[in-house]
Parts: structure tokens; sequence; C-alpha cells
């Protein structure tokens, strides 16, 4: 019997970034795997996918550090560029791809490679090579996400400066779609036209299109594609891309550790907050808020116990959570029960809970189990 597990399908996994490949045949594919992944655990994913794909993406030079020290050598990018001074010296040192977006940004990168060339001029080049390494830059524009990037008519005098630094190798264009999921709002459309019109006089390398871009705006896959939570067969949106053919990368589970029998107009859990109309029986699941799962989750979210969906009921506790099994049930303790996986979608339980698939996957803690499928 165990307690909350979240096993991770290797196999679904590849599955899943070839068939992103397939829908982008003409692009580079940097696999972003912030968040740990989204939860999967970065070093076992990395392990699965470094020889697919072309780099991986990350939001924190922690998670690109944690990278590189599992003996991945490739292109790492870092999606929100370096926080201060301390990062862009190790991000210069472990030669990481970087996004500027910030004036900020720009003018520590540019007394960076002052810094460099005066120590070059003094003979120190052998002392500081291994902390000053020319390096690739994303230079962001916002399209009209508004949340990062220089805005368009910025881009001409961030192109010159960054071509005058020393410490610059290649200069990339990348941006960000706000409403890809909705194919028809128009939004995307006026996007995609800021962005080649920004990047047109360049002969650089383009991205834009994270998942729902990979999905739904082939005209936008450019040189590179950035996958993230469809690598898992998780929608970006409310409706499942299983149909696509992808396959659910993770299936949390945990067991059955009581079968109770309850009698009409007894209450369940803290508060009393539901209060069984009928003679039932109750399940008690190992898991809980302190792993993870929503402590708001309303009456009614489903989980998978033995082949069918049964109910949450009562409030969601820190180790537990109870489910109406039927008067006529036959569960026992140590049955399994599904949370989600490929046959509870992911989908299907956050729109019951009122949260996106995203939030799901990201917000395990450390206490569920992890087990790996190759």
């Amino acid at each position: 019997m165990k307690p909350a597990t979240a096993t991770i399908n290797g196999n679904a996994l590849r599955h899943n970034i070839e068939l992103i490949k397939s829908l982008a045949p003409h692009s580079k594919v940097c696999a972003v795997v912030k968040a740990n992944a989204y939860g999967q655990g970065i070093s076992r994913v990395i392990h699965n996918l470094a020889d697919k794909v072309d780099a991986f993406g990350v939001a924190r030079i922690k998670e690109a550090l944690t990278i590189q020290e599992s003996g991945y050598g490739g292109k790492i990018l870092l999606l929100e560029g370096f926080f201060d001074r301390e990062e862009l010296l190790k991000t210069l040192s472990r030669r990481f791809d970087t996004v500027i977006h910030s004036l900020e940004q720009l003018e520590l990168l540019e007394e960076a490679g002052r810094e460099w060339q005066t120590e070059q001029a003094k003979g120190f080049w052998q002392r500081k090579a291994k902390i000053y390494f020319p390096i690739n830059i994303w230079l962001k524009i916002d399209t009209g996400m508004h949340r990062l990037g220089i805005h368009p008519e910025q881009v001409p005098e961030f192109y010159q400066r960054l071509q005058a630094c020393p410490l610059v190798e290649s200069i990339q264009f990348v941006s960000h779609f706000s409403r890809a999921d909705e194919p028809d709002c128009g939004y995307t459309e006026k996007q995609i036209a800021t962005f080649e019109t920004a990047t047109a006089p360049y002969s650089a390398q383009k991205s834009i299109s994270a998942s729902s871009g990979i999905l739904y705006w082939q005209q936008a896959h450019y040189d590179w594609v950035r996958p993230g939570v469809i690598m898992h067969g998780i929608s970006p949106h409310s409706r499942p891309i299983t149909d696509l053919g992808f396959k659910p990368v993770m299936t949390l589970s945990s067991s059955l550790i009581a079968v109770r029998t309850h009698k009409a107009g007894e209450p369940v859990g803290y508060g009393g907050a539901w209060v069984s109309e009928k003679d039932t029986k109750i399940g008690v699941v190992a898991i809980g808020y302190g792993d993870g799962y929503p402590r708001n989750t309303p009456e009614g979210t489903p989980v998978l116990i033995n082949g069918r969906k049964v109910p949450i009921v009562g409030r969601v506790s820190m180790d537990m959570m109870t489910v109406d099994l039927g008067a006529e049930s036959h569960d026992k303790v140590g049955d399994e029960v599904i949370l989600w996986g490929e046959d509870l979608l992911i989908e299907e339980v956050a729109a019951a809970i009122g949260v996106i698939n995203y939030e799901l996957i990201t917000k395990l803690t450390p206490r569920v189990i992890t087990e790996y499928q190759d």
C-alpha cells in the first residue's frame, strides 16, 4: 500500500516530444523544464530527452545549474535572464544562453564587457577565462503580452548595443503569446505581425511559440519552438489534447487507508461541510494538501477507484481526503486511488476544482513519492 505517489512514464514523455517535433518539423526544440520540469522531476526529464531536443529552457539560474551539474553539456536558456551581477557572472562562466528583456540587464552586460576588455588589455585574460565567455543572447520583444520584453521601437538600439558588446556571441529574437489558446480572438495575429515587423531587418533566429503556439499557429513556429506542458501530455487550456495523440506522463495515485460505514444525516470531516443524504460507505485516501492536493477542492471532484469515478466529499485535510464509495461498493483498504492520469485526465480534475492544470502539477510537495518508468 503506497501513500501519495507520482508515477512518471518516460516512454510517454519521449512519445510526446517526437509528436511535437512532427508538428514543427523545421524548428529546433527548446524543451522548457522550469518548476522542476512541471513537477515531473527535472533531472529525470533531462535524462529522457537530452538526445531528443536542441536545448532546455528554465526560469531560474538554479534550475540551469542543476541541469548542467547532472552532466548535460548542451544549450541551456535562462527564460527570464539573470537577476543581478552575480547571476550574470555565473551565466558567463557556465555559458548559458540568456534572455535580455530590460535596460537594466543590458547595462549589467555592458559593464561586464567593459571590465573584460580592461582586464584583457592588462594581460589578465588567462586568469579570467574561467569567468567570462561570450554567450548567446535572446532579445525579448514585448509583442502584446505586456509582461517582459522591450518595446518594438527599442529593438534597433538594443540590437546595436548588444552587437558592440564583446561578451555577446550571437543575438536571437524571442517573444511570447498571451492568447494563443484562443485561435479565433484575433490577438495572436497582431502579435505575429508585430514580431515579424520588429525583426524583419535582421538575419537572426526567432522564437515565439510555446505549447499553444505549437498546437495552433504553424506559421509562427520559426527557428525554435519552446514546448512546456504539452510534453507531459497535459493541455495548455481546459480541453484535453489526448485526441491529438499526446499521452499523459504523470499518474498521481494513493491508497485507501480506511473504508467506513456511514449513516445518513452524519457529517464528514472538518466543519461538517458535507452531510450524507443516505447510508453509504466512506473511503479515506492517504493524500491531502500537505502533498499539494488543493484544500479548497469542492465536493464532487472525481477520483478513480477500481475503474469507476467516485466523488470527494468533506474538506481535504493535510494528510487525507474522504470519498463517497457508495453503499453497495466492495472497495477495500489498500486499493489504489487515481487522482489523475491516463484514465482520469488532469483537465477534468482541474475543471472540477476551478484551477488550471499547471497549478495542480507544480504544487505537488516533496512528500509525494516520485517513481519513474522508462
